[in-house]
């Protein structure tokens, strides 16, 4: 019933948009392959195609993008790009580079997308100065998810500074919980050790180390508290984490298991497919010591050079889609993020959503909005695979000292720079 529901809603989202005068053809490559995101795609294809386009779904599965841009590589090297691609952060830069992507300005300018986007994306989205792609929606990685019903048990408090969650998590173990739950992939350590590096060194200081890359940041004693407080965070949780998938974590929480995890708001999708009420049943909370930062991921198309003009159209035509309310409302409710244009309507979202908005608007306004180099917006790929390695070294090493983990952070960067 609720996909019959769904279809219709996405129905009518397309009934909306006028008919196009010359259809084209869009290819669309993608990694939205599972429950939400894949609803949210094929409602993202009924609203091109309503407006008399063909979509071409270009679907490919797993690696967390890895896969994708293997076979998008092979194609734009062949010269037969597809329309759009899933490319987000620093890579845009380098598609822009080898002139294979294509302007967007006039779009932009019509849809005023200067004035609804916060600069700090708009301009990730740019290529010398020009549109090159747009911008799906806004993940949230600094968040801290917590169980109440187990937090009650063990008489302790939702943490707002690193020493409360401390304290939280030797209650949590005292009652018998895992106080932390966690995968150990590399991926989930930097998610870990950058909100860590958000609260110790503020929004700033986590800029000038990972997007700056600067290298008395990336070795001052701030970095080595960064490091200390990884460690001790080591204790708190199960011997088990290792290899475990996100979700797998996620679920243990949810089953009270487990008291925390620290993990970006596509946990939040979990907690929905178990009729889990937010706000009730489970605690959004900004990572302690981080609250007034955002940490930001943001899912992107790419648009490509094309020879057709009809197809030229299908792609302005797609862009325009994105971006627009309606689709930014039915895509971000089924993937747990929130729309990445500043003036949407946030009242059928639920509680940590509409706080996650909230955030998002006020740490636009300064230095708080940052992106997130565990989730390839900050920094090139080969930086933040030389990060996953130290950091990942570090936390599985009881053994480790944090001053030489900084010291190994910096000149692993200037390795790969």
């Amino acid at each position: 019933m609720k996909a019959i529901t769904r279809l219709a809603a996405a129905v009518s989202l397309a009934s909306l948009i006028p008919f196009a005068a010359h259809a084209g053809e869009v290819e669309v490559l993608h990694w939205w392959t599972s429950g939400g995101e894949k609803r949210a795609a094929d409602t993202l294809k009924q609203l091109v195609e309503e407006q008399g386009h063909t979509w071409k779904d270009f679907a490919v599965a797993g690696g967390g993008g890895e896969a994708a841009m293997t076979v998008l590589k092979t194609r734009a090297v062949s010269g037969n790009p597809p329309a759009a691609a899933q490319i987000k952060g620093p890579d845009i830069q380098e598609w822009g580079e080898l002139g294979l992507l294509t302007d967007l300005d006039d779009v932009a300018k019509e849809n005023k997308w200067d004035e609804i986007l916060p600069k700090q994306i708009a301009g990730i989205m740019k290529y010398d100065g020009a549109y090159v792609a747009v911008p799906v929606n806004v993940h949230r990685v600094n968040w801290l998810w917590i169980n109440p019903e187990v937090f009650a048990k063990a008489g302790a408090t939702p943490p707002k500074t690193l020493d409360e969650f401390f304290a939280a998590a030797d209650k949590l173990k005292a009652a018998g919980f895992v106080p932390v739950a966690h995968g150990g992939q590399p991926w989930q350590d930097g998610t870990v050790f950058e909100d860590i590096v958000i609260s110790v060194l503020g929004p700033e200081g986590y800029r000038k180390a990972f997007v700056d890359l600067d290298k008395d940041t990336l070795t001052g004693d701030k970095m080595v508290q960064a490091f200390a407080t990884l460690k001790k965070l080591r204790d708190y949780i199960d011997a088990d984490a290792a290899g475990r998938d996100w979700n797998t974590a996620t679920a243990m929480v949810i089953n009270g298991k487990a008291g925390m995890q620290i993990m970006g708001d596509w946990a939040k999708s979990e907690w929905t497919a178990a009729n889990k009420v937010a706000g009730k049943d489970y605690q959004c909370l900004p990572f302690p010591g981080t609250q007034g930062s955002f940490a930001f991921n943001v899912d992107s198309l790419a648009m490509f050079k094309l020879s057709k003009e009809e197809d030229r159209k299908a792609q302005e035509d797609l862009a325009r889609t994105v971006l627009g309310s309606k689709f930014q409302q039915f895509f971000n409710q089924n993937k747990g993020s929130i729309p990445v244009r500043l003036d949407e309507d946030m009242s059928a979202f639920d509680s940590c959503a509409q706080q996650s908005m909230a955030d998002f608007k006020e740490a636009a306004k300064g230095p708080g909005l940052q992106p997130s180099l565990a989730h390839g917006m900050a920094a090139s790929s080969y930086v933040q695979g030389a990060v996953f390695d130290v950091v990942t070294n570090f936390f599985n090493d009881p053994a480790a000292d944090p001053k030489k983990a900084a010291q190994q952070l910096a000149a692993a960067i200037q390795a790969v720079q």
